[in-house]
């Protein structure tokens, strides 16, 4: 009896467990776009360019040209993260005050393997000499 017992509460606990990340676990990502005043659905982001859990990295992350798209206007992206769906607000791409590439830097606020928050902001990116 105490075995079923045992088993029973394991079970209960299951999905507790397995709802947590790992160091190393990719969390999942969807991004919107908005240029003008057309918005693009939610687009889930490929692996490989998604943030991994516990890990620092710089991926790249292509984003295709709006439709109409002539510079003029800005050109703004949101980011949902993680299976929590913390929601990343408007960043400005295109047309901002700066004439440099645009790099967004991302950080995942998290203890043991529960994620609790996303912020990110736009950074010019860094001029690298070789």
């Amino acid at each position: 009896m105490a075995s079923l017992c045992l088993l029973v509460l394991l079970l209960l606990c299951l999905p507790f467990i397995s709802v947590a990340y790992r160091p190393g676990d990719i969390v999942p990502m969807s991004k919107m776009g908005q240029y003008h005043s057309s918005r693009t659905v939610w687009h889930d982001v490929i692996g490989k360019h998604c943030p991994i859990f516990a890990v620092n990295r710089e991926v790249l992350i292509p984003i295709a040209k709006p439709t109409g798209y002539t510079g003029a206007d800005p050109y703004k992206i949101s980011f949902q993260v993680g299976k929590e769906k913390f929601l990343v607000p408007w960043l400005f791409l295109i047309n901002r005050k700066s004439s440099e590439v645009p790099m967004i830097d991302m950080h995942l606020r998290y203890s043991g393997g529960d994620l609790h928050g996303v912020t990110a902001k736009i950074v010019d990116m860094p001029h690298h000499c070789m």
